[in-house]
């Protein structure tokens, strides 16, 4: 199970110049090992699945959607509370989204998972960005070759919620099915004798996928987890996000290992 090795969270400097948008540190070195790692043992793999962090500019979590009292909009990384949209403080750019956001930050508060938080606009949609690092790209395409299919899962083009999980939108939208517990997904999973777990970011889309499959299988399936410590990294400033979920997966039966020792 490969969380979104995109271009976007992986590459600082692309061959044409190119950056990402939000390059989490140590993934490029990450997708580089995962790729080896994917040629390598093409052979041991039965299925893979891989996510796509899929949005287009304007999305909740971007700039783009909110404003404050002056007409700018949030920088990177700003933290919007519910108390920041009750109070004025940010409101959606959008008159007529108020709403849908006021509930929005609302709904994520009483969750208790994540605080709203502003990212650069990534993973757009058909850009280099939302495209799949290289080396990772190559090894799937060569097991695809032994006829496989790869199964690409996207995720987050609902503007109005983030989706950080592959099994599931953080506030899913009644309206759009793809927001909602992808069961198909699930069912895939619960047939395999183990699940490997890789990919970006360890802090927070990694870990929401993972959790979200956990909650529903039973302890017995929760054992098939194996995550490669060395292909997933954190988020800066979220490292306490990912030691927490190893942690927590870990004394639910999870098991660590490395593409070198596995």
């Amino acid at each position: 199970m490969i969380i979104d090795p995109q271009n976007d969270f992986c590459i600082p400097l692309g061959p044409g110049g190119e950056k990402g948008n939000l390059v989490v540190a140590g993934a490029d070195a990450d997708m580089t090992r995962l790729g080896t790692f994917v040629t390598k043992n093409k052979a041991r793999l039965e299925q893979i699945h891989c996510t796509l962090d899929s949005h287009q500019y304007v999305h909740i979590a971007h700039p783009a959607f909110w404003v404050n009292s002056k007409g700018d909009r949030p920088n990177p990384f700003t933290l919007i509370t519910e108390d920041d949209v009750k109070n004025g403080v940010w409101r959606a750019f959008n008159p007529k989204w108020q709403g849908r956001a006021q509930a929005y930050v609302e709904t994520l508060k009483k969750n208790g998972r994540y605080v709203l938080c502003i990212w650069p606009p990534h993973c757009l949609i058909g850009s280099w960005g939302h495209a799949i690092v290289p080396e990772v790209a190559k090894g799937l395409y060569e097991w695809e070759a032994d006829f496989n299919r790869v199964n690409f899962v996207a995720k987050g083009s609902n503007l109005f919620t983030e989706h950080y999980s592959a099994v599931q939108a953080d506030v899913p939208d009644d309206d759009d099915a793809s927001t909602k517990l992808n069961t198909g997904l699930i069912d895939m999973l619960t047939e395999a004798d183990e699940i490997l777990i890789t990919g970006e970011a360890l802090s927070h889309c990694v870990a929401n996928s993972i959790r979200d499959v956990a909650a529903q299988f039973g302890v017995d399936q929760v054992q098939k987890f194996t995550f490669l410590e060395d292909t997933s990294s954190n988020v800066g400033g979220f490292e306490k996000l990912g030691q927490d979920f190893v942690r927590e997966m870990v004394k639910k039966g999870m098991k660590t290992t490395n593409t070198k020792d596995w």
